[in-house]
């Protein structure tokens, strides 16, 4: 092991064949792509083929850290699964905290590359260096609660971590998630079913090895002035440590902009009860943080009493709240912890989940659906009790409407017909997150070019749209936003930062090279930020996404939102293309979205230029 932050080691499975097998990690690409996102993408590009359904065995399945995971570099204890989506169809990046990642780490690898499918179903035990297939047959069918419990008792360690998935994966949920910790989950996308289509219950790690830096006296010293001054004295964090994300249930409620009754307002007239004080005043236990984090940005809740007694999560965060509440019409925040907990149990998205569901309430109301598609549930907005029930449904795939959501909004909407598609709001196939673009132009713009199907995390222009000081309806420097942002996003998770921690640049450089003893600067982080977003970018165009794909739900033009600051705002297609242009020419790419020969030899990607047949 060299002391540069990275163990140097693959592990290959193959399902089908039944073996496992170590490569050293290719150092001319962790140079390129440093980890995390950027490497796995790379891996990714180069042994897909174009086309390949993802819920087959050809699909390719990975788990990946970055140099810094394991180490005292704070927020950085992630680890991101990537693989080809079932639900967009996309490219998959979907990441978790907590503590799997360093344990990875720790075990001996920097990541797991699985392919094939198991011929039964299976897990796999990674532990200093050494893995084997074992079988799942005591916890295939069992939820991820249970799951880690046995396979802890299984492998022998109880402080073995485990990423898994429920039996939303098991039945091939395509808005199935990976859990690991209980309730941390790499959900968007649909990697949990990935999992279940290749047999795979779950990964488990257990590592004593520790991670290698050189210069271990003063990378200690740089790491600890660091924590106190860039993280726990960081007055950008104050408001994470005290309240965490629900705090923007209030800003998106004051802006217009919170998802309310399947999309159909931004406010919600019982936004008081799942807001901030909500959850500080009636189910906080205590806060939580990941592995190395100076933050804690996570709370334990816990319902106290009422017909949701007893059930317990972590958050929930705004995103759950947002879909998972306002959007289904739920004004308790206990109905949202138990409907959180639920879904970490049975491994779904609550984002999706939370879409899904009150796309169903929408249907129903209209009188689409009814109670024989429901199993008897009266499925309108608010209804707790029906709404509470949805997780499961949805998991196990039982009555008509659980199997249908468990495919998607999208899916569902165009097996059920009637017109139901235009009521879907997503990008690619995946639901929005809960930030309304008609009061937030340039939110429009992100979610349509985000790599993976609608998204937040790639860019937000939301804070200066609706929370800052800028004009939400203009779009002069909207593209701009995406472009920074988004570029930004593809060096930081593949160092792999926590998206909570500001770091800056210079900072993520200096971290770097401390720990991989490289040499590294603000600018070439942002061209390892080009090499990576133009890498994933020719993934998508080979797998036949162009101009047509990147776009916006007709609703966000034709339906306007009816109160507050977005009364009677919404997003005109001139707009959106003028916006879409500028971006694309930002990105040196042309008018159909694809880079240009010259825009990826520019950002070092010459070898992948003959796999890209509108290039020949």
């Amino acid at each position: 092991m060299m002391a540069d932050g990275y163990t140097g080691n693959i592990l290959r499975v193959d399902l089908s064949e039944e073996k496992v097998s170590t490569e050293p990690i290719n150092r001319e690409w962790a140079r390129q792509f440093i980890g995390g996102k950027g490497l796995g993408a790379r891996y990714l590009f180069d042994e897909l083929k174009p086309g390949t359904d993802p819920l087959s065995p050809d699909n390719v399945l990975s788990v990946w850290t970055g140099p810094l995971v394991g180490t005292m570099v704070p927020l950085t204890s992630r680890y991101v699964v990537i693989t080809k989506s079932p639900l967009s169809g996309t490219f998959l990046d979907t990441y978790a905290g907590g503590y799997f990642g360093p344990e990875l780490k720790y075990a001996g690898f920097d990541a797991v590359i699985v392919k094939g499918k198991a011929p039964k179903p299976s897990y796999l035990w990674v532990n200093d260096g050494k893995a084997e297939i074992r079988d799942a047959k005591g916890v295939w069918g069992k939820d991820m609660f249970r799951t880690e419990e046995l396979l802890r008792e299984e492998v022998g360690h109880s402080t073995a971590r485990v990423a898994g998935i429920g039996q939303a994966g098991e039945k091939l949920s395509r808005i199935a998630g990976v859990t690991s910790d209980i309730t941390r989950n790499a959900g968007r996308g649909g990697a949990g079913a990935v999992f279940g289509s290749k047999n795979l219950k779950a990964i488990v790690a257990k590592g004593s090895f520790g991670v290698e830096v050189p210069k271990i006296e003063e990378f200690v010293k740089m790491a600890k002035h660091m924590l106190k001054t860039d993280v726990v004295d960081n007055p950008e964090h104050a408001g994470l440590v005290t309240d965490g994300t629900p705090i923007i249930v209030d800003m998106s409620q004051d802006a217009a902009i919170l998802p309310t009754n399947n999309w159909h307002s931004g406010q919600f007239d019982g936004y008081q009860g799942i807001d901030s004080d909500a959850l500080k005043n009636r189910v906080f236990v205590r806060k939580k943080a990941c592995f190395g984090c100076g933050i804690a940005c996570g709370s334990w809740a816990k319902v106290k009493d009422g017909p949701f007694k007893g059930s317990s999560t972590e958050g929930p965060e705004y995103e759950t709240l947002g879909l998972a509440g306002s959007n289904c019409g739920i004004m308790n925040i206990e109905a949202v912890v138990r409907f959180a907990e639920d879904c970490d149990r049975l491994g779904l998205d609550t984002i999706s989940a939370g879409a899904a569901v009150g796309f169903a309430m929408d249907i129903y109301e209209k009188g689409v659906i009814t109670k024989e598609d429901t199993g008897g549930l009266d499925l309108r907005f608010g209804n707790e009790e029906a709404y509470a029930k949805m997780p499961e449904m949805i998991a196990e795939r039982s009555t008509r409407i659980g199997d249908l959501l468990a495919e998607g909004a999208l899916r569902a909407a165009k097996a059920i017909g009637k017109d139901t598609e235009k009521l879907v709001i997503h990008s690619k196939g995946s639901e929005y997150p809960a930030y309304d673009p008609r009061g937030s132009i340039g939110m429009a713009l992100a979610y349509a070019t985000s790599d993976r199907g609608a998204d937040h995390n790639r860019a937000w222009p939301v804070a200066s749209d609706a929370y800052g000081d800028g004009d939400p309806w203009s779009t002069e420097g909207k593209a701009a936003i995406c472009h920074e942002e988004q570029m930004m996003k593809s060096y930081k998770w593949s160092m792999i930062f926590c998206d909570f921690y500001g770091v800056s640049p210079e900072n993520m450089a200096m971290y770097y090279t401390a720990v991989t003893g490289l040499p590294a600067d603000a600018d070439w982080l942002k061209a390892v930020g080009a090499r990576v977003w133009n890498l994933v970018r020719a993934f998508n165009v080979r797998e036949g996404f162009l101009r047509k794909d990147d776009s916006m739900p007709e609703r966000m033009e034709t339906e306007p939102l009816p109160s507050g600051k977005t009364e009677g705002k919404s997003v005109s297609r001139a707009a959106f293309d003028e916006m879409l242009s500028e971006y694309y020419k930002l990105w040196g790419w042309d008018d159909e979205g694809r880079p240009t020969k010259r825009t990826l030899e520019e950002a070092g990607l010459q070898e992948i230029l003959g796999e890209l047949d509108y290039l020949k």
